[in-house]
C-alpha cells in the first residue's frame, strides 16, 4: 500500500514537531543547494526554528544576497508606484544635501574658520583631528623623502660603479696606447742603431786629402851673366839650376 497523504497542519506533538522540522529542514538545504548548482543560481535560505535558532544557506555570500533582495525589492515598488519613486529621489536629494553641508562645515573649521559656535569639547576634538591629520601628512613626508633619498643613494652607487669601470677602461687603452708607442718607436730606433752602426770609422790628418790645385805660370826672370871662374872654384861648386815656380 502506498503512503497516505499527509494533512499540511501544525503538529501538536512537540518532540514530532522537532523531528520533522529537522528532516524536512536538511532536504530543504539539499533542494537550494542542488537548486544553486544545476541552474546556476544565486540562492539564500533563512530558517528560524521554533526555539529562535537560525538555520541558514547561501549560494554565494548572504549579506550580497540580502543587498540585492533589498534592491530589486525597492526597484519594483517604483515600477508599480511613479509617485513614490519621486518621493523616493527627493528623500535622497535632500540627503545628499545634509552631507554635502555637513561636509561643508567640516572642512571650513579644518580651516580654521566658523569656531565661534563650538564649544570647549568640540575645540579639543577639532585640535586631536587635526593633530592627527598633520601627524599622518608629515609621516607620508618623511616618507616620501626618505624614498627619494635612497633612490639617489642607489642612483649615486651605480654612477660610482660606472665611473669605476670607465678609469679602468681609460687605464687600459692607455696601457694599450703604451705598448703600441713602445713598439712603434722602438722599432724605428733600432733601425737607426743598425744605420749607425754601419758607417766605417775614417781618420781625419786635419787637412784636406784633395784639395784643389792652381797652376800658374811666372814670368821668365833674366839670368844674369857668369863671371869666369877657376877650374877649381867650378869643380868645388857647382851653380845650382833654376827651377819653375809652382804656385799652389
Amino acid at each position: 500500500m502506498g503512503r497516505g497523504k499527509i494533512v499540511i497542519r501544525r503538529i501538536d506533538n512537540s518532540t514530532s514537531r522537532q523531528v520533522t522540522f529537522s528532516k524536512r529542514r536538511n532536504g530543504l538545504l539539499k533542494k537550494a543547494r542542488e537548486l544553486s548548482i544545476l541552474c546556476d543560481a544565486e540562492v539564500g535560505l533563512i530558517v528560524f526554528s521554533s526555539t529562535g535558532k537560525l538555520q541558514e544557506y547561501s549560494s554565494s555570500s548572504m549579506k550580497s544576497i540580502i543587498g540585492r533582495y533589498n534592491k530589486a525589492k525597492e526597484e519594483n515598488r517604483r515600477l508599480l508606484n511613479p509617485a513614490s519613486e519621486v518621493k523616493f529621489w527627493q528623500r535622497e536629494a535632500a540627503t545628499l544635501r545634509q552631507q554635502l553641508q555637513y561636509l561643508q562645515g567640516c572642512h571650513r573649521q579644518l580651516m580654521g574658520e566658523e569656531l565661534s559656535g563650538l564649544g570647549f569639547k568640540d575645540l579639543q576634538d577639532l585640535e586631536s583631528q587635526l593633530e592627527t591629520s598633520l601627524k599622518v601628512v608629515r609621516t607620508k613626508k618623511d616618507q616620501i623623502l626618505t624614498d627619494e633619498i635612497k633612490e639617489l643613494n642607489r642612483k649615486g652607487t651605480l654612477i660610482i660603479h660606472e665611473n669605476i669601470e670607465l678609469h679602468k677602461k681609460v687605464d687600459l687603452i692607455s696601457k694599450e696606447n703604451a705598448e703600441l708607442h713602445k713598439k712603434a718607436y722602438g722599432a724605428s730606433e733600432g733601425n737607426e742603431a743598425a744605420r749607425s752602426s754601419g758607417v766605417p770609422y775614417t781618420i781625419s790628418y786635419g787637412y784636406d786629402a784633395h784639395p784643389p790645385i792652381h797652376l800658374q805660370l811666372s814670368q821668365p826672370q833674366p839670368q844674369p851673366q857668369v863671371q869666369a871662374k877657376p877650374p877649381s872654384q867650378a869643380k868645388n861648386k857647382k851653380t845650382p839650376a833654376k827651377a819653375m815656380e809652382l804656385g799652389y
